[in-house]
C-alpha cells in the first residue's frame, strides 16, 4: 500500500483533524447501502428487461444497475483498484476539490469543508464522464463499466473530469477551507 496525499469535499457530516476513516472489504460507503437495497429490483430487471424502460427507472435503481456492473468488472479484471462502494472520492489538488465543492453547492448538497488527507491504501483515478447512465441490458452495462475502469476516452469527447477513488486508512490532516458550519445545515 502506498501513501497518498489528497483533498476531499466533506458533504455528509463534518470531519475533524486526526480523524481516521477506513474503507476495505468490510467497511463500505453510503453508495454500498443504497445499491444493496436495490438488488432485488436489479435482479428483476435483468430477468425481464423487456418490461422496463431505463429512462423511467427511479434514480437509485439506475445507480444500482451501474454500480453493480462497475463492481463486477472491477472484481474480475481490476481487483487491485478500490471498490466504488468501499472508497472515499478525493481530488489530487485543491483546485480540483474547489471545482467539486462548487458543483455540489450548485446541486444543493450541504458542503462542510475541504480537507487534506493522508491515505495509506489503494487509488484509482478515472474520468467521471465515463460514469454511464445504466441500461436494462446487463451486457451493455458491463461493456460500459469496462470503459470506465480502462480509462478510455469518454464517448461524448468531453474534457476529463478526474475522480480519484481511495481506500485503506484515511487520516484527516488539515481542514483547508471551512464552508458550512454544522449548525447551518
Amino acid at each position: 500500500m502506498k501513501e497518498i496525499f489528497a483533498y476531499h469535499v466533506v458533504t455528509d457530516r463534518p470531519m475533524l483533524v486526526g480523524q481516521h476513516i477506513v474503507f476495505d472489504e468490510a467497511q463500505h460507503n453510503g453508495v454500498f447501502r443504497r445499491v444493496m437495497e436495490k438488488i432485488p429490483m436489479v435482479e428483476e430487471i435483468y430477468s425481464h428487461p423487456g418490461r422496463y424502460d431505463a429512462e423511467k427507472l427511479e434514480h437509485h435503481t439506475r445507480v444500482a444497475l451501474r454500480e453493480l456492473a462497475l463492481e463486477k468488472v472491477r472484481k474480475e479484471r481490476y481487483p487491485d483498484y478500490p471498490s466504488r462502494m468501499a472508497c472515499l472520492y478525493v481530488s489530487e489538488s485543491m483546485e480540483e476539490a474547489e471545482k467539486w465543492a462548487d458543483l455540489f453547492i450548485r446541486w444543493n448538497r450541504p458542503v462542510y469543508a475541504i480537507v487534506r488527507l493522508k491515505i495509506t491504501g489503494r487509488m484509482f483515478a478515472g474520468d467521471a464522464n465515463n460514469c454511464f447512465d445504466a441500461t436494462v441490458n446487463e451486457e451493455e452495462n458491463l461493456l460500459l463499466a469496462g470503459r470506465y475502469w480502462e480509462n478510455e476516452p469518454n464517448p461524448a469527447g468531453e474534457p476529463v473530469i478526474r475522480e480519484m477513488l481511495v481506500d485503506g486508512d484515511i487520516e484527516v490532516t488539515e481542514i483547508v477551507r471551512e464552508i458550512l458550519k454544522p449548525a447551518e445545515k
